[in-house]
């Protein structure tokens, strides 16, 4: 084994990405379980929610408080923080800066920065604003799959001058093969060598944790997942996987296994994300996963067929 692999550091995104599903309604209970088993397990971060600001959000009000963090009520909920450190994301336009306190008197050690590559460098002036408050940071470009190699190699050029801690690989369609994960993942490695790399998965072909598995062999130290696979539509890499298979693996998965047994099976009753055949239609085509998420939201879900015609007919039927 070589001694890279043993960096490697597991971001737990379950309350965050598994909020997606079911509107960040966990329960404090939920909330307080998973950071517990979290942190026996060894994982390094826990990303407990969004830090956007509810003002800056349509439907703000009938959201779980997981969608606005807000640091008095994190005290209540972690009053005695362990090992494990805590993450939030945040959007570009959707933060207000005023809502960000500086690191020593905040619960959060990491703010992450997702954008679309067209706003990189507005997401860069967060990433300034949140290290000059003492944050860990990371930049978070959302739907490689989709960007044109010139659109990249320009952004390359401000990340790489700019103070972001850890650069992420998102493949947010879970469209991406591992032969295309691994050219994305080099890519970044050869643009930005003094950057440390992190990759964000989706599991609409099953492949999040393969491609998880290769980025570690490439030396990316930061990697997503989230309990029993829990995220937007076909989730992510399972943080139960990575835990038991991590090489030289310095984690314990028994906790993870009690996460799942006492709140994830019977969630997964209630709520429903994983591997389902309208995400793997989306996977399989390079698209945003909102169409699929609408139908199995319909009495057409399971209407595969259909749906797969729908999305590959040449001239897409505007007369409804």
């Amino acid at each position: 084994m070589s001694a890279k692999n043993s960096t490697s550091k597991i971001v737990d995104c379950t309350v965050r990405d598994g909020g997606l599903v079911n509107n960040w309604d966990f329960s404090i209970e939920f909330v307080q379980d998973l950071y517990r088993s979290l942190d026996e397990a060894g994982v390094e971060y826990m990303e407990i929610g969004y830090k956007n600001s509810p003002k800056l959000l349509k439907g703000a009000e009938s959201a779980g408080p997981w969608r606005f963090l807000n640091d008095d009520f994190l005290r209540k909920v972690i009053p005695n923080k362990g090992k494990t450190k805590l993450s939030a994301l945040v959007d570009i336009g959707r933060v207000d800066e005023n809502d960000i306190l500086p690191r020593a008197e905040s619960m959060i050690d990491l703010i992450r920065v997702a954008c679309y590559i067209q706003d990189v460098d507005k997401a860069l002036e967060l990433v300034t604003l949140f290290h000059e408050r003492g944050y860990e940071t990371t930049l978070n470009i959302m739907a490689l799959s989709n960007v044109m190699e010139n659109q990249l190699v320009e952004a390359f050029e401000a990340i790489r001058e700019s103070v972001v801690d850890v650069v992420y690989v998102v493949d947010s369609y879970g469209s991406l093969k591992p032969s295309d994960f691994g050219y994305l993942v080099d890519k970044f490695k050869q643009h930005l060598p003094n950057k440390k790399l992190g990759v964000h998965t989706h599991n609409n072909q099953q492949l999040a944790f393969a491609n998880t598995l290769l980025a570690v062999d490439k030396g990316v130290e930061f990697l997503d997942t989230s309990v029993y696979g829990m995220g937007r539509a076909a989730g992510n890499c399972n943080t139960e996987l990575l835990v038991a298979h991590l090489p030289n693996t310095k984690y314990n998965v028994r906790p993870v296994l009690e996460m799942i047994e006492k709140h994830m099976l019977p969630l997964r009753e209630k709520e429903e994300w994983g591997y389902i055949m309208e995400y793997m239609v989306t996977g399989l085509l390079d698209e945003h996963p909102r169409s699929a998420m609408a139908i199995r939201g319909s009495e057409k879900q399971d209407k595969i067929v259909d749906f797969y015609d729908q999305l590959t007919t040449p001239e897409i039927l505007h007369s409804k």
